[in-house]
This record gives structure tokens, C-alpha cells and sequence, in this order.
């Protein structure tokens, strides 16, 4: 198989969402749904808001199957930017309505600190992407680590591995983890997907 192939399952699901395969669009929402909501309520902390950018993402998903380009990554990875652009899109909408800074309320946020809250907020939902992406094992090293308050010996005993595998699988989340502050700020998305919903 080749190195840039996608999934075979992303590849039919769009087949099958091209099709207008309503079946398909369901067994994408009973994957991805989670996923959208709980980035978009982590981005806009709002519970009705998340559930509407939910709809919106399926909407499109279901209303522009061609959009998803595989060459470009996962459909998960599609699909959680898509996420994240109509999630940045309500936050600045929300800002610049009558009622945001745009309305003449002298205390509310400049522009300068939405954008600080759009970084903060895109940092908040890749760090959660990354811990629901990364493998089962560095995930459940670091819920004992970090949740539970485990130092790496206890880590290591609960998970029934060694210490140095124990101070591996930490190292490795953290490292995965640590990229959440770093990648670009939305915008300067791959080619392809400059669409806007």
C-alpha cells in the first residue's frame, strides 16, 4: 500500500456520502460526534453552542462530500478542522454581534484579546484532539500521572509495566502533548481546505 494512501474506510465513507447514503452520515456522526462537540464546547464553552456548530459541521459534511480531500489526512482530521474553523468563526461572530465589542460596551474585549482567546481556545481543543488521538497506552499513563496524581512508580505498578516504560509512555505523551501550543494558529490551513463552511 502506498505511503499517502487514506484509510479504505475514509475513502468509502466519502463514496458513500457522495452517493447521498444517509446510512453513511449517520455512522460518520456515531464516530465523530463526540469529538466535534466536545471541541467545539471546549472552544466556545458554551453547551448550545457546541451542539449548533455540531449540526453545522454534519450539515456540510453531508452537503459538500467532495470537499474532504484524503491526500490531505484523515477524515478525522477533516473533520476536527472543520470543527475548529466554524468554532473560531462563532467566537468571533459572537464578539462582533451588537451585544460583542463591535456594540459600543468600552469594557468589552478588543480585537487583540480575541485573538488571545481564539490561540487559547485552539491550544485547549488540540491538546484534547491530541490525548483522544494519541495511543491507549501513553493516554492511560497520563490520566494516572496527571488525573489521578500517580508518580511514574505507582504509574508504572497500576499499569503492570516497568518503570522505564512507564517514564516512556509519560515522556512520549508530554512530547505529543507539547505540540498543542505549537502549530500555527488556524488559517494557514493545508491546501484545500480553505473552504469556509
Amino acid at each position: 500500500m502506498a505511503k499517502d494512501a487514506p484509510p479504505r474506510w475514509d475513502r468509502r465513507m466519502q463514496q458513500r456520502l457522495a452517493r447521498g447514503e444517509a446510512a453513511a452520515l449517520g455512522e460518520l456522526y456515531d464516530r465523530f460526534a463526540s469529538l466535534v462537540h466536545s471541541q467545539a464546547h471546549r472552544m466556545l464553552d458554551d453547551e448550545d453552542a457546541a451542539d449548533l456548530v455540531t449540526r453545522e459541521v454534519f450539515g456540510y459534511v453531508w452537503e459538500n462530500p467532495d470537499a474532504y480531500d484524503p491526500k490531505q489526512g484523515s477524515m478525522r482530521s477533516w473533520v476536527a478542522r472543520l470543527t475548529h474553523r466554524q468554532s473560531v468563526q462563532r467566537l468571533r461572530n459572537a464578539e462582533l454581534s451588537p451585544y460583542g465589542a463591535a456594540g459600543g460596551d468600552e469594557d468589552a474585549p478588543g480585537p487583540e484579546d480575541l485573538e488571545e482567546r481564539v490561540r487559547r481556545a485552539t491550544a485547549a481543543a488540540r491538546a484534547d484532539y491530541i490525548v483522544a488521538s494519541m495511543p491507549a497506552p501513553l493516554r492511560a499513563a497520563l490520566q494516572l500521572a496527571y488525573i489521578q496524581r500517580r508518580d511514574y512508580r505507582q504509574t508504572a505498578a497500576d499499569l503492570g509495566v516497568t518503570e522505564d516504560e512507564a517514564r516512556r509512555r509519560l515522556r512520549l505523551g508530554l512530547q505529543l502533548l507539547s505540540t498543542a501550543n505549537t502549530r500555527p494558529l488556524e488559517g494557514s490551513s493545508p491546501p484545500g481546505y480553505g473552504r469556509s463552511l
